[in-house]
């Protein structure tokens, strides 16, 4: 993995430029965790005590990235892309999951939560969600807080799939 491609977040930035690169520094470093290994790896739950793979930490990064930018910011109606079985969240349940599919819809939900943003003037700019006012600014903020936790659980995973330690 030592082939880091990430765009750092500049030290200089104004607040919307560093709340947003640092989106994609933490999205990208998830697609890096990822990267080399074959659908089996990716599939992987190498923690005995965990129901965490690679590809479900993927999956679920396409529907958080659905539900905060789709759903709250923009008041899209929509279903989950992989529902709930047994109450155990869907994405998380890759046995017989298509990676390449997995990666697609991540990619999308990516590309549309950023031209969604792109259409808030302001951080401060609102939305009404559940009885709740809700600002640009908070989303971008829990989607950096996220993808950092599931960085950290991406970091052991990958570790124990093939022993690739990396930043």
């Amino acid at each position: 993995m030592s082939n880091d491609q990430r765009i750092h977040p500049s030290k200089m930035g104004g607040e919307r430029a560093s709340l947003t690169s640092f989106l994609d520094y933490q999205r990208t470093t998830l697609a890096m965790k990822c990267q080399g290994l074959n659908g089996e790896q990716l599939k992987r739950k190498p923690i005995a005590t965990s129901g965490l793979s690679l590809l479900g930490l993927v999956r679920h990064a396409a529907e958080v990235e659905r539900s905060w930018f789709r759903m709250v910011l923009s008041a899209e109606q929509g279903k989950a892309l992989w529902p709930a079985v047994d109450g155990v969240y869907g994405e998380f349940l890759v046995e017989d999951a298509d990676v390449d599919e997995a990666f697609a819809f991540w990619q999308e939900a990516c590309a549309g939560s950023r031209a969604i943003t792109d259409t808030f003037e302001s951080l401060d700019d609102t939305v009404e969600f559940r009885g709740e006012t809700i600002s640009l600014r908070y989303v971008l903020t829990h989607m950096i807080e996220e993808y950092a936790r599931h960085n950290g659980h991406a970091d052991l995973l990958r570790e124990a799939v093939d022993g690739v330690v990396d930043e």
